[in-house]
């Protein structure tokens, strides 16, 4: 498994860590607007059926989960929404897009409990979360093994992950199609919206990149995490990557 994101011109992963935050920080004001269109609204569906896979989990009397990585919060609202009791939280290390996602969830009414904070170094107690999301934040990280050892660390016994990232599709023909997709047109679409073509040449490369989802899985075992599944969605374009913590 590749050790992490590797954006171009960045040689450490300080540097590297420094070139994301910046790019995110740079399309926030249109990166809702651009996620909904280069995806065609499917990214509401992808949401959507995560948060249906962690209904148990948000239905936990006293449940405290982890929105990761939340960007804009399109995630952290949804499982609020779906949540019985459980208190949900949001980070991100992107100052502007933690700002939009304050504005988003006081507008719709919903406790705004978000904090920044690297992903690599949560400021939280061993042992201390029920649960866990990630969506299309993970491939960002410089180091995936590092997140998914602090991932693990975070977790109550009995705790779930669920990384819902973007993947590679297993159908050659479709395959083709996507990555014609993704590495001619949203370059130029993406770039055209948010004024930073350099961002979305890299957000897609990015994907290239970053493992398959049988590679992924096989880093959560091995990061200590159990009955680890994935379910693709899409024809593959995405999968959603579910693990426990069970007690030591």
């Amino acid at each position: 498994m590749r050790k992490g994101t590797s954006p171009p011109g960045a040689d450490t992963e300080a540097h590297a860590s420094q070139w994301v935050r910046g790019m995110f920080g740079r399309i926030a004001p249109r990166y809702d607007t651009l996620n909904h269109l280069l995806s065609m609204n499917v990214d509401r569906y992808w949401r959507a059926r995560t948060v249906r896979r962690m209904r148990a989990v948000l239905y936990k009397p006293g449940a405290v989960a982890l929105d990761l990585c939340c960007g804009t919060g399109d995630l952290t609202i949804a499982l609020s929404r779906g949540a019985s009791s459980a208190r949900i939280f949001g980070s991100d290390f992107s100052h502007p897009m933690l700002v939009r996602a304050g504005r988003k969830l006081a507008a719709r009414s919903l406790p705004s409990r978000i904090f920044e904070s690297d992903a690599l170094a949560l400021p939280v107690r061993d042992a201390s979360l029920d649960l866990i999301t990630i969506a299309f934040g993970f491939r960002n990280l410089v180091d995936y093994r590092a997140g998914l050892r602090e991932l693990h660390r975070a977790l109550k016994p009995g705790g779930i992950v669920a990384i819902l990232e973007f993947s590679q599709p297993p159908n050659t023909l479709f395959a083709a199609v996507y990555h014609l997709y993704s590495r001619r047109v949203l370059p130029m679409l993406g770039g055209w919206i948010s004024g930073s073509r350099e961002a979305y040449s890299y957000l897609p490369e990015s994907v290239r990149k970053f493992p398959g989802a049988e590679e992924l899985a096989l880093e959560m075992r091995a990061a200590g995490f159990s009955h680890v599944e994935f379910t693709r969605m899409t024809a593959g374009v995405v999968a959603l990557h579910v693990g426990g913590v069970t007690a030591p």
